[in-house]
């Protein structure tokens, strides 16, 4: 494989908020190309419980955005400590970090396409072990089509704020009551080309050899 172009990949794939095309249309097969590859990804026992709702409709774009929006601005943004100056400084978002962010609710409703990776089931009151399998059997998959779309030109924003009315979101779609929704994905083509890795904690601080708190 070429690593460097891997490499590139796997570190300049991120939310994209400001810089998506609210304006460019967004082809289905290749929206369907990129599904084939995130199913690719591991799933817990290979039971292929995973489930993609793809939002096109504007009328139900809107209204998930209406949703997000309100979530951002008045339910979340209480709760979630922002622009707190008692936080530690790697969980401060600077201004630009919360500008992008206020953007993308102000304009989420606008985005050509919205994904949501589902897995079947409910397990908010299930155990550890069941958490994690059933998670781990559609998260991948939606990190996967991250990737997919990002090596294609497109971009993609994660959010998960829309969980907070799951109930709401899942009545609009027809989604069953026995599926959860994992994730959501906003995603359009994106503008400009100079990604680059974001600021984290570097790994070898955060890696622990045969003991805990034990680096190397």
């Amino acid at each position: 494989m070429d690593h460097a172009t891997v490499d590139l990949l796997l570190t300049t794939t991120r939310t994209v908020r400001r810089r998506l095309d609210l304006t460019k249309p967004v082809e289905p097969e290749v929206l369907q190309e990129c599904l084939e590859i995130a199913i690719q990804a591991p799933n817990g026992g290979n039971q292929n419980r995973y489930h993609f709702m793809v939002v096109t409709d504007p009328v139900k774009r809107a209204a998930i955005g209406a949703i997000y929006k309100k979530v951002f601005h008045q339910e979340h943004a209480p709760l979630s400590g922002a622009g707190d100056p008692g936080l530690p400084v790697y969980q401060q978002r600077s201004a630009t970090q919360q500008n992008s962010a206020s953007y993308l609710a102000d304009h989420l409703g606008e985005v050509p396409v919205h994904i949501i990776p589902c897995v079947e089931s409910r397990f908010e009151t299930a155990g550890t072990f069941r958490q994690a399998t059933r998670y781990g059997s559609i998260l991948p998959a939606a990190w996967s089509l991250m990737l997919a779309l990002r090596s294609r030109g497109l971009g993609t924003a994660w959010t998960t704020l829309h969980l907070y009315h799951e109930k709401e979101v899942a009545a609009l779609l027809g989604i069953p009551d026995d599926v959860t929704q994992a994730v959501h994905l906003g995603v359009a083509y994106y503008t400009g080309t100079d990604f680059q890795p974001g600021p984290r904690i570097p790994a070898r601080t955060r890696t622990y050899w045969d003991a805990w708190g034990q680096n190397r």
